[in-house]
């Protein structure tokens, strides 16, 4: 999920007219009131060209909420107007307030950041077991564990029946892409683990624990932990995808076990009332009476300070002035810089919803923009649109529209160039070893658990039995390598997820295991299928191989 994007955060480093990128921008000075006339117009624009039915935006500078705004519809082809009371899902930024979560229990005495985990979830194993002694609750939620991007997010995304401790038990499972500590890499999972310990730290549900120590003491009260309670008529966005140039409506998905890293619902109304409080209780002199502060202002620094230096993201030829010098992650936010100013971001998207969150704190300023359309790029014109009215345009101005647009058709040519480099390479005139019987059956991946083959109709089919709904018919590919093609649009036409399944030969004929990757580059990293190792599950239930 671009939650799940990853990762999902993005922000330029420098600015300029992407016709003239290699000429050094200069910026007009900051004001203290932008002049957001243009804005309404930006974002009809924004809306019409890359589909997405509705948004929200909230503007919080110096104390004052001086936007918060609903734009387009809440569900294609209908009525109903998005307002600033439409509830989203935040997805990812949903993090924040896990870290926030944490901090009051730090400043109360009954965490501390870097009390290892076990002393709040006894039962968690990592793969290695002196990691599992030495992971602290700081790391679960600062990128370093050690897994992989994305690793394990298959057990709670797209919505699946994995309980919570499931999903604990499966962590000990989870190969590491790289020693402990050492590399930055987004993990949704031990945020997860996070909200556990909040949980067993607090004596609630992390769900509780939000809307008693955070929620109700700001007023957020359309905000929600769990999307189980929306209902489509209670002013609630529809999710959609593009599919074929206009966006879709899809069903509303939960992820009720996946609480920590994704799972608060919320509007533009209270999203202005949580940039409020980050923004006027981080510096103890400057508090509004009229505020209420939920965290003190070293917790509010503290989520605001480098915590895990990540390597800057490099971009295609020509995009290269959307690159950073600095580039780390706090407690549940990404650092950048922009223009000389230091501004705190996250990014986040399940199915359906894309959004963003934005500081720029020595300019008191916050930006919150929610959507009903997977679409970084309209997230990021936005967001840059504002951030240029506030801070001073380039000069020349960045049409970032078109910036974003013509970025995102670059990256989706260059995965479109790697698939069409496996189809030249494929040989069509193979066929599979076995018949399509040989290749039935139950195999079992140590985390994820058990899925099954069976033939129908003349071809095979897999389910992946603790996801309902992920159903994929299996194409011959070459050889004994399938393509899995899902049946339910999980995602939109601009971002494919099918998957390689590959099966592995025993010299007497039978499947030895049965892999899984990734057949484009474009593809979501929660679908993390390549972390996934299937062994046949014999008539006795046992695995052939133990791990």
């Amino acid at each position: 999920m671009r939650t799940h994007d990853a990762c999902s955060i993005l922000l330029p480093g420098a600015t300029a007219v992407l016709t003239l990128a290699l000429l050094v921008p200069v910026s007009a000075p900051a004001t203290d009131r932008a002049d957001l006339g243009e804005l309404d117009g930006h974002v009809a624009q924004v809306l019409e060209r890359l589909h997405v039915p509705g948004m929200a935006i909230a503007i919080v500078k110096d104390a004052d909420v001086v936007l918060s705004r609903g734009y387009g519809v809440r569900q294609a082809g209908e009525p109903g107007p998005v307002d600033d009371e439409t509830r989203f899902g935040i997805a990812s930024n949903s993090k924040a307030f896990t870290a926030a979560a944490l901090s009051i229990l730090v400043e109360e005495g009954e965490v501390a950041w870097n009390d290892p985990v076990t002393r709040h979830v006894p039962e968690l194993q990592m793969y290695d077991p002196w990691v599992s002694r030495e992971i602290t609750v700081r790391d679960l939620v600062t990128h370093r564990s050690g897994l992989g991007l994305g690793a394990g997010d298959l057990m709670w995304w797209p919505p699946t029946d994995f309980t919570r401790q499931e999903i604990l038990r499966g962590v000990r499972h989870l190969k590491p892409a790289s020693s402990f500590r050492s590399t930055y890499a987004y993990n949704n999972i031990m945020f997860v683990v996070a909200g556990e310990v909040v949980a067993r730290a607090s004596g609630r549900t992390w769900g509780e624990f939000l809307r008693e120590r955070i929620l109700e003491p700001l007023g957020m009260d359309r905000t929600t932990t769990t999307a189980a309670v929306l209902e489509p008529g209670d002013g609630v966005a529809t999710p959609h995808v593009e599919v074929g140039g206009r966006a879709e409506p899809i069903r509303l998905m939960s992820f009720e076990n996946a609480a920590g890293a994704v799972g608060v619902n919320s509007t533009a109304a209270d999203m202005a009332r949580w940039l409020r409080m980050l923004l006027e209780c981080r510096e103890e002199d400057s508090i509004p009476e009229d505020q209420e502060c939920v965290l003190t202002p070293d917790s509010i620094q503290r989520m605001w300070w480098p915590q895990m230096v990540m390597a800057p993201r490099k971009r295609p030829e020509g995009f290269e002035f959307l690159e950073t010098d600095f580039a780390a992650y706090g407690l549940g936010f990404g650092l950048r810089e922009y223009q000389g100013h230091k501004v705190v971001r996250h990014t986040g998207a399940v199915p359906g919803y894309y959004s963003s969150v934005t500081f720029v704190p020595d300019e008191g300023l916050g930006i919150a923009v929610l959507s009903n359309q997977e679409s970084g790029a309209a997230l990021n014109a936005v967001t840059q649109h504002i951030l240029d009215a506030f801070l001073g345009a380039p000069e020349p101005p960045v049409d970032w529209l078109e910036t974003f647009v013509e970025l995102a058709a670059v990256e989706a040519k260059k995965a479109e160039e790697k698939v069409a480099k496996e189809r030249a390479a494929r040989n069509p005139d193979t066929r599979p070893s076995l018949a399509l019987s040989g290749y039935a059956g139950a195999y079992r991946d140590p985390w994820y658990g058990e899925v099954t083959i069976v033939e129908e109709g003349g071809r095979l089919v897999l389910d992946m039995t603790r996801t309902p709904r992920m159903l994929a018919d299996l194409e011959h590919w070459q050889h004994d390598t399938f393509v899995a093609r899902w049946r339910e649009t999980w995602m939109s036409d601009h971002s494919p997820y099918e998957a390689f399944v590959t099966f592995a030969l025993e010299p007497g004929g039978t499947v030895e295991r049965m892999t899984m990757t990734p057949v484009s580059p474009a593809i979501d990293f929660s679908f993390d299928f390549q972390d996934l190792v299937f062994e046949p599950v014999p008539a006795d239930g046992e695995p052939t191989a133990k791990d």
